[in-house]
């Protein structure tokens, strides 16, 4: 049965039980990715800065978005005996010493932290029981808070996970209540929401006040087949290929930075089932990666586009 959201409301606080992971791998190790103006000795700055740190650098991915005037980017990983104590001084040496003077943007993350996720889903199940299973499995680093819902219908199926499921009823006429309930669950508690096949639209208060990205599956290659019934109207449009497209949301719709896409080949003689079908084995494998990718601190977002290292 479903949970009340008043009766949820402790339980979301906790860890929902995930398998064994190997601490020992990922301890003391940090992700530190840049972005600033493109000039020469920003590699230099950094890496001279880790290393003074104590911090030995485990790997470097960087790119700059034109040869001259351009945007730099860097994701470093490192590891740092007793990172998670030295953090915090660690984040304002950087912040004074190197990212001041280079106008850079960073962020740091310790990978022994899984982000918390929340997921969102309505009738549709097979991204949300993906994305639950690749957990359970280890194949994604995170930990999932609760699953959202604004139908009844897949308790009994997210059960199993022992992640708590809300239902929260959610339709045109009463989004600000249901909006309202959502951000209270949400707020401060994940770092980052996933809308599995979620079919409400998000709202701009929403997206200010949630305080964590959002990433969403989209059933096409976007722009192509929005709106309600898209393999329906891509069967009648004879198309060759169907695909899904993962996204951060923004307050255009479906038009925010794209995190991955895919596409598999269909012919005539595939039915509209068979579009179904093969668009849902699309989305899955596109959503977890986009999720996966980061959860690992591999997407730094520029203008409207990702760069994915």
């Amino acid at each position: 049965m479903p949970v009340d959201v008043a009766e949820s409301r402790d339980r979301v606080t906790r860890p929902a039980p995930q398998s064994p992971s190997p601490v020992s791998s990922v301890q003391d190790l940090g992700r530190l990715l840049v972005s600033c103006p493109d000039r020469p000795r920003v590699v230099s700055a950094v890496s001279t800065f880790l290393a003074g740190a104590g911090a030995n650098i485990v790997s470097l991915d960087q790119y700059s978005t034109e040869p001259a005037g351009g945007t730099f980017v860097q994701r470093t990983t490192f590891r740092l005996p007793g990172l998670a104590a030295a953090r915090e001084e660690f984040e304002r040496e950087f912040r004074e010493t190197v990212a001041a003077d280079f106008r850079m943007d960073f962020r740091l993350s310790e990978a022994a932290r899984p982000k918390r996720v929340a997921i969102m889903v309505s009738k549709t199940d097979h991204c949300v029981l993906d994305l639950l299973w690749r957990n359970r499995r280890g194949e994604l680093d995170m930990t999932v808070a609760m699953v959202i819902s604004n139908h009844p219908d897949l308790a009994d199926e997210i059960r199993p996970f022992g992640v708590p499921f809300v239902h929260i009823p959610a339709t045109r006429d009463n989004r600000a209540e249901a909006e309202e309930r959502q951000l209270e669950l949400l707020r401060g508690n994940v770092d980052l929401v996933v809308l599995a096949r979620y079919m409400q639209i998000i709202t701009p208060r929403f997206l200010a006040e949630v305080g964590a990205p959002l990433i969403n599956i989209h059933h096409s290659f976007l722009p192509a087949f929005i709106g309600a019934a898209p393999y329906k109207r891509a069967k009648e449009r004879g198309v060759k290929l169907v695909g899904a497209t993962a996204h951060y949301v923004t307050e255009d719709l479906d038009e925010g930075p794209i995190i991955d896409q895919d596409v598999v080949r269909v012919s005539h003689e595939h039915t509209t089932a068979d579009l179904v079908r093969l668009g849902a084995d699309v989305e899955r494998a596109v959503l977890s990666r986009a999720v996966r990718w980061h959860c690992e601190d591999r997407i730094v977002r520029h203008e409207n586009q990702t760069i994915v290292f």
